[in-house]
């Protein structure tokens, strides 16, 4: 029997607000435990919350960066569950009311495919604090920093089919929102976290199988993962004859698998109720159009006018529009050099490998995109090859000028002058006779490797400051 995965995601995003969604206690990441926590978030006696506006903007703006429907009434509720973390014995969401309705979400896989993944919805609720079970000799600690950090929780249909497909769409959602502005999408500090939820059944089937739900996921690579050990898990009970317990798992990461945790929950769980201290959230068009207004171009936008105004291919439009700011760079360095290929190349392959060895972000790049402008004038106009331009390239990396000035310094103009370089095509001729009289006998195969030879000794010879081009010219009337 063959077996299909239904996959749908529940993303919690980390709003990008200086104070928390019910309180004005501050989020910066990485304050000591518990230094970041009001009496609104401790949950003492009295302490009524205050509904954080600009929460409110990131989440419609959302919405309208996804074509869903924005909701003129919202509504919060408390969901009921004690857990040590968690001050009030409640959290404070939405439920039957949330601020973003249905919408649906554009993906783009490698082959160049396209998916919608519908979108149910998305609310507004805060977040609990953090168990912490280091260092405590058996016991937990509780920091309490997180505690009311406001979140917009993403919940997707059930439209995923792969592990492939759920990274996608993860990558697409996390461009979305920092082009938005309204998260930093940071994994690694539990600015978007993922719940996964999985089941199987037989392929054609409509009805669905029995789901479980893995917590709180924190990386790309973790989703791919769990989900490949999950279904695996699944596929292995279904066909030994077994049923899935509906259950909450966690993905252990070190042992590469996944633990279940406790029975799943459902919403009866949760005695759900209109928050008695929070009024219903009402706008207008006024309010939506505002924000609509400061809508920036948006991922798919920018990929649809990468291809068209600069003519690149659908990979190379997807790489480069895939954070806003390397989008900006990238455009930056073609007004430089009015070279858009070039300057594709160089962003893709020099510039984002060095970016990746240093492991440093293109907002705190050395090279600015100005500068890689530049170096890739002097390129065009033949001043070097592409080869020196690699040297000058890393030297600019380094802090040590700009490509004119290390050119100037190290001597690195590119040689085109045609008397020189035939004193030195003339050269290497002479001192490679038997490559000379097996390049007279060769085949147009061999001939191509023979003339890459020559070329590389005229190259050695002028330590690599022979202009390529007017090298293979001369040796292609030389050597007939």
């Amino acid at each position: 029997m063959q077996l299909e995965p239904v996959i749908g995601l529940e993303v919690h995003l980390q709003l990008a607000t200086r104070s928390k969604i019910f309180s004005g206690s501050a989020t910066r990441f990485g304050a000591e435990p518990n230094t970041q926590a009001s009496a609104v978030d401790l949950a003492m006696p009295g302490m009524l919350p205050v509904l954080n506006g600009y929460a409110v903007a990131c989440a419609v703006k959302f919405g309208l960066g996804i074509g869903a429907q924005i909701s003129r009434r919202s509504v919060f509720d408390r969901k009921n569950y004690f857990y040590p973390d968690l001050p009030k014995g409640y959290q404070i969401s939405q439920f039957d009311a949330p601020i973003v309705g249905r919408g649906n979400f554009e993906i783009s896989m490698q082959d160049g495919s396209t998916r919608s993944i519908g979108i149910t919805r998305a609310h507004l609720e805060e977040d609990a604090g953090k168990s912490l079970h280091e260092d405590f000799h058996g016991q937990t600690g509780i920091d309490l920093n997180r505690a009311g950090t406001p979140l917009l929780e993403i919940v997707s249909e059930p439209d995923i089919r792969n592990a492939a497909e759920a990274v996608a769409y993860l990558r697409a959602l996390h461009s979305l929102v920092t082009y938005l502005g309204i998260s930093d999408g940071n994994m690694a500090e539990g600015s978007m976290r993922c719940d996964i939820n999985i089941s199987l059944r037989p392929m054609g089937n409509a009805t669905l199988g029995t789901r479980t739900e893995i917590k709180n996921v924190n990386s790309f690579r973790f989703v791919e993962k769990a989900i490949h050990h999950e279904v695996e898990r699944q596929a292995d009970i279904i066909e030994g004859g077994g049923n899935v317990v509906q259950e909450t798992r966690l993905y252990d990461a070190d042992r590469d698998e996944t633990r279940s945790m406790r029975s799943k929950e459902v919403a009866n769980d949760y005695r759900y109720f209109p928050e008695p201290d929070l009024l219903p959230v009402v706008i207008d068009e006024a309010y939506i159009e505002a924000i609509r207004g400061e809508l920036p171009e948006l991922p798919t936008e920018k990929r649809h006018r990468f291809r068209e105004q600069y003519g690149l291919s659908n990979y190379d439009a997807n790489v480069l529009s895939d954070t806003r700011a390397l989008g900006d760079y990238f455009e930056t360095v073609v007004a430089t050099c009015q070279s858009p290929k070039i300057s594709a190349n160089w962003v893709q392959v020099e510039l984002l490998r060095q970016l990746n060895r240093d492991d440093t972000a293109i907002e705190h790049c050395p090279v600015s995109a100005g500068q890689l402008g530049g170096l890739i004038l002097r390129i065009l106009d033949n001043t070097i090859s592409g080869k020196i331009a690699k040297q000058v390239f890393e030297a600019m990396w380094k802090g040590q000028g700009s490509a004119d000035e290390i050119i100037e310094q190290r001597g690195l103009k590119q040689v085109s002058d045609g008397d020189q370089l035939e004193t030195m095509v003339d050269a290497v001729i002479a001192a490679n006779a038997t490559q000379v009289a097996q390049f007279i006998v060769a085949n147009e195969d061999k001939r191509k490797k023979l003339i890459g030879f020559f070329v590389g000794q005229v190259m050695k010879l002028s330590k690599g400051q022979a202009n390529p081009q007017i090298v293979n010219t001369l040796l292609a009337q030389k050597l007939k």
